[in-house]
This record gives C-alpha cells, sequence and structure tokens, in this order.
C-alpha cells in the first residue's frame, strides 16, 4: 500500500502556519499522522453522487412524539415516508446552549432527549448521513472556554482573547449586528473574546495548531460513527487577521484543503461540503481546484428564484445563470430553496440592484416573512429573510391571490431541473407554514421555520388527502421520482440557459453521455402564456415528450399554452 507522504501534509501546514519553523511544522504533521491512518485506502468503485441522489434536511426534533427519544420517532418517519431520498443531513444533535444545536457544549455526545450513537447508526444504515462539523465556535458553556477562563489546560489558548476591545474592525464581515468583543473574566483579569455570531458562540483561534489536531480528531470520530459527509459550518470565517475582513483569508481555504486531503484517504467515500453564505464569486472559491470541498451550497438559486417567481420576472435568475460556471467532475452544486436558517440575501449582492431587493423584501414582509440584519462598516443590511417557503409564495407583486400551492411546487420543478444535487427542508416537504406560536417564545426569527410537529398530528395531515400538507408532499414525491430516472438530471450533466422572454425560465440538460436532452421551462406569471417550441430548436428527427404533463410533442414548431406556474420537461428520451 502507499504511504501518504508527510511531506504533503507539511506543505498544506507550512502555507497555514507560517510562523511555524520546520521542526514544529514537521512535529504536527507527525501528530496529525497519529490521528489518521497513513495507508491510502482504494477508492470504491462507486460515484459521489447521480441523478438518483436526493439530500433530506431536517432536525432529529423536527417530529416528536411523547415519551420517545427523537431519534426512534424520526427514524419511524424516515422509513415510512422518506424512503426516496438517500442522503440525510441531520442538523446538530448534541448538547447545545443555544441557536438550536449550533452552540455546541460538547462534540461527541449525543443530547439525551434525542438518544445515543447506537440510535444514530440505526438510520446510517439507511441513509447516507450529514453531519454539521461546527468549526468556527463553540458554547461559551463547554468545558474548552471554561478551561479557557481559568486558565487550564486543554483549552487555555485555544480561543481569540485581547486585554482590550478589539479594534481595527472596520473591514471586518459580520452576519450579526451583536458586538463581536464579548467582555470576560479570565483567571481574575478582564479581557476580550472574540464572537462572530452571539456571545455564546466564541470563536476558536485557528493559529493555534492545537485547535487544528482538536477538529481532526472530532472528524475521524464523526467518520468513524457513521457520518458519510461532514458540513463545514461558518467555515469561510475561520481565520482572523486585524485590518482584513477575517472571511475567506487564504489560511482558511488551507485548512478546508487539508481536510479534504486526510478525509479523502482516511474514508474515500466521504464528502466534503462547505457552508459559506456569501456573494456567488466568494462561494464559487471553495471548490479550490477540486481540492477543496466536494460540494457548495448554491446560496444564490433560493433568493433568485424565489425572486423570480414573485416578481414575474426571470431577469435576474437568467443573468446569474448564465454566468455560473459548470462545476467540474468531482464537484458539484448543493441546491435548495430553504434550510433551518432563513433565506440568505448576502448571495444577491452584485446581482440585483437594492431598490428591486427593498420592493422584494417588502412583498416578503406582507406575506409575514421577518427580516434579519447584519452590520457592515456601521451599517445593517439585510442577511436573511426569515419564513417558510410555502408562506414566502402567499403573494406576488400583484398581491394575494389563490396560486400560493402552485407556486410552491413550480418552484420545485425548477429546484430538481437545475445541475445540481438537491435539497429538501423537511419543512418544505410536509407544507410547513409560519410557526409564529413557537418564534414568540423563543423570540428568535428563524423559529419560525423550525417547526416540531407531533407525530400524530403531522402523519394525520399527511393521509389526509385535501390537506396542503398532502398535496404538497404527493406532488414533492411525484417529482422526485421522475427525476431520478433522467440521466439529463445528473449533477454534474450539462446546462445551458434559454434565450426566452423574461415571464419564462427555461434551461437545457444534457446527459453526460449526450443521449438525453430535457428542455425544462416554467411559467413564471399567473397569466396563460404561449410557448412557441421553435423558441428551443427542438430536433426534427427526434421523439419529445413532455415527462411533466405525460404528453407526445406531435408538432415541433407548434404552440403549447402554458397555465399559470406551469412547467414543462420536453425530453428526447423517456426512461
Amino acid at each position: 500500500m502507499k504511504k501518504l507522504g508527510s511531506e504533503i501534509i507539511e506543505n498544506y501546514l507550512s502555507g497555514i502556519y507560517k510562523n511555524l519553523s520546520l521542526k514544529e511544522i514537521s512535529k504536527l504533521s507527525r501528530e496529525i499522522g497519529k490521528i489518521f491512518s497513513n495507508d491510502f485506502k482504494k477508492k470504491s468503485q462507486n460515484i459521489l453522487w447521480s441523478e438518483k441522489d436526493f439530500f433530506l434536511i431536517t432536525y432529529v426534533d423536527s417530529i416528536i412524539k411523547k415519551k420517545q427519544k427523537n431519534f426512534t420517532t424520526l427514524n419511524s418517519f424516515l422509513n415510512k415516508y422518506c424512503k426516496d431520498f438517500n442522503f440525510l443531513h441531520l442538523l446538530p444533535f448534541f448538547p447545545s446552549s443555544s441557536d438550536d444545536g449550533f452552540a455546541i457544549i460538547d462534540y461527541e455526545k449525543i443530547d439525551n432527549q434525542h438518544g445515543e450513537w447506537k440510535d444514530f447508526k440505526k438510520i446510517s444504515s439507511n441513509f447516507k448521513i450529514m453531519i454539521d462539523l461546527v468549526i468556527n465556535h463553540c458554547s461559551s458553556t463547554n468545558y474548552l472556554f471554561k478551561n479557557f477562563l481559568k486558565n487550564h489546560e486543554p483549552g487555555s489558548d485555544y480561543f481569540i482573547f485581547s486585554k482590550k476591545e478589539f479594534k481595527g474592525l472596520s473591514k471586518v464581515v459580520r452576519p450579526r449586528t451583536s458586538k463581536l468583543s464579548r467582555e470576560i473574566t479570565m483567571d481574575g483579569r478582564k479581557g476580550f473574546v472574540w464572537c462572530t455570531f452571539s456571545h455564546d458562540q466564541v470563536d476558536f483561534n485557528f493559529k493555534n495548531p492545537k485547535v487544528l489536531i482538536l477538529f481532526f480528531k472530532i472528524i475521524k470520530f464523526y467518520i468513524d460513527n457513521g457520518a458519510a459527509v461532514l458540513r463545514l459550518d461558518a467555515v469561510a470565517f475561520l481565520w482572523k487577521e486585524i485590518g482584513t475582513k477575517c472571511i475567506n483569508l487564504p489560511e482558511t481555504h488551507g485548512i478546508v484543503r487539508l481536510i479534504r486531503l486526510l478525509v479523502e484517504k482516511y474514508s474515500p467515500n466521504s464528502m466534503i461540503i462547505t457552508e459559506t453564505n456569501i456573494p456567488s464569486d466568494e462561494n464559487l472559491s471553495y471548490f479550490g481546484n477540486n481540492n477543496e470541498a466536494h460540494c457548495i451550497y448554491n446560496f444564490s438559486l433560493a433568493p433568485l428564484l424565489i425572486h423570480a417567481i414573485i416578481s414575474g420576472s426571470s431577469f435576474y435568475l437568467k443573468k446569474w445563470s448564465r454566468s455560473m460556471p459548470p462545476a467540474q467532475i468531482g464537484n458539484a452544486y448543493l441546491n435548495f430553496l430553504s434550510t433551518h436558517d432563513g433565506i440568505g440575501m448576502r448571495p444577491l449582492e452584485g446581482i440585483v440592484p437594492e431598490i428591486k431587493l427593498n420592493k422584494f423584501f417588502k412583498t416578503l414582509q406582507k406575506s409575514g416573512a421577518y427580516l434579519s440584519y447584519r452590520s457592515s462598516n456601521k451599517e445593517e443590511n439585510v442577511y436573511e429573510v426569515n419564513t417558510t417557503l410555502l408562506d414566502a409564495f402567499s403573494q406576488t407583486y400583484d398581491g394575494k391571490d389563490s396560486y400560493k400551492l402552485k407556486r410552491f411546487i413550480l418552484s420545485h420543478e425548477i429546484l430538481f431541473s437545475m445541475e445540481g444535487i438537491p435539497a429538501v427542508y423537511i419543512q418544505n416537504l410536509v407544507g410547513s407554514k409560519n410557526d409564529i406560536k413557537k418564534f414568540k417564545k423563543t423570540k428568535s426569527y428563524r423559529s419560525i421555520n423550525r417547526k416540531n410537529w407531533e407525530f400524530n398530528n403531522l402523519i394525520k395531515k399527511l393521509k389526509t388527502s385535501s390537506s396542503i400538507n398532502s398535496k404538497i408532499y404527493k406532488a414533492l414525491l411525484r417529482l422526485i421520482l421522475l427525476r431520478k430516472k433522467q440521466p439529463a438530471f445528473h449533477p454534474n450533466a450539462t446546462q445551458f440557459t434559454l434565450q426566452l422572454e423574461d415571464h419564462f425560465f427555461g434551461i437545457w440538460r444534457q446527459s453526460i453521455d449526450r443521449s438525453q436532452s430535457i428542455f425544462c421551462v416554467s411559467n413564471l406569471t399567473k397569466y396563460k402564456k404561449k410557448f412557441f417550441l421553435h423558441d428551443i430548436n427542438l430536433i426534427s428527427t427526434d421523439k419529445w415528450f413532455d415527462i411533466l404533463r405525460k404528453k407526445r410533442i406531435s408538432k415541433i414548431d407548434s404552440e403549447i399554452n402554458l397555465l399559470p406556474y406551469q412547467s414543462i420537461w420536453i425530453t428526447n428520451k423517456i426512461i
């Protein structure tokens, strides 16, 4: 077996820790070598993804039942209602003190209300599970931070400390409006620590190599316990340098590359996904040269697609989609419409003008959405919109109407047709509405889209054919099953944005082996629109079929009346 040469690791480490001597770099490399096996493992012949892959995103307690551990309840629901998903993103299930799990108290324990690692492994036998590696920060009640305050080991130098409030922060990019400096008392001395997100989430100091070693141990622990995918949460903020933006710094990219290298050699079929809610060009940088993330969250798609449907115009969606580079083989976009967080608005920077954004925000607020802000150059800008996806489509620029459900389904028809791997948030799968009751209880805007369904109540709604929940679930399931059959929807299949009028949005997909083409065209308005087939240049020697409407296209130069918010998927090969 070949060995993973220490010189490769040392080269990565030298780029990250420029202040360390060669001797110190060599020692650090040996420490990493003790954590991971040095042997190359033979990579499986299985590809990492195909058109058959779907992610389901959920909290363990999104569905609950009294007197039952949450893993057990979730497992029952998944096995009956979610068999057509094969990837499962389980949002943080560790003991935490805030932020619905993202302020971790203990990285290796499962919160008692959820269950134990054996319960996790039961689910991992049926799904490839994505675990959050909350790498930027931990809870202020984590034992490491408690040790830091007492000047005890381990932890005494694991956090970013200053005797006075941090200065030179005018360029720092923040996702929140809270003060970055948190005042503390450390071993009897007053001082300040760095908190990017909240004062309960204290940032690690990755300039200390011991912090990197800590997380390599955590990574190995997760993989050994059955994690197939690691989601690097808020990784863009990892490295801090006073006087810079403290985001996307070269050292951060170096750490991501090193994680990819070691994970790929230790567990060849595991995947790394970066969660970087930032403008599109910055987000793309986390592909690296196919040596950083396997997948990146396609953050621009959700707000642009929602904007296109609410405004009735694809102008900005088309502008962006034309400029999106195809992912290399070995890389893929992770596409979604909403997650446990709000709908991020930073990816619209430089794409949608401010005056257009303000109209978009006001329309969403009329539908019951809330706005969260971030600090930027002493100003507050909208960071995310907090709403369920279903309620986001309650009205358009023209006001309220009866097409809310059709807009919701349309958004998924477009989502599932786009280049990348689709991910569906469980609240979207079951048609959740804004949870105002939970929001009033927690005072957190994000709670509006984090409903805790009672198991039996949810099942009852899904079994009631007239309920909006049942209609949405069945419609999405039909689309999922249909998409899985189409090679042209492989995450790396060719995509080309069609030159159509703005009230339409259309793309052309072609399978990697070029045997199947699919033309996907959607009407983004509440009006019936004529679509002329000659606009997409169908080849006359092929037979064409709309697989959404289950209709044969008899004449390729004819016209189709697209109903309000209707899509067509026209293919030359029925699978």
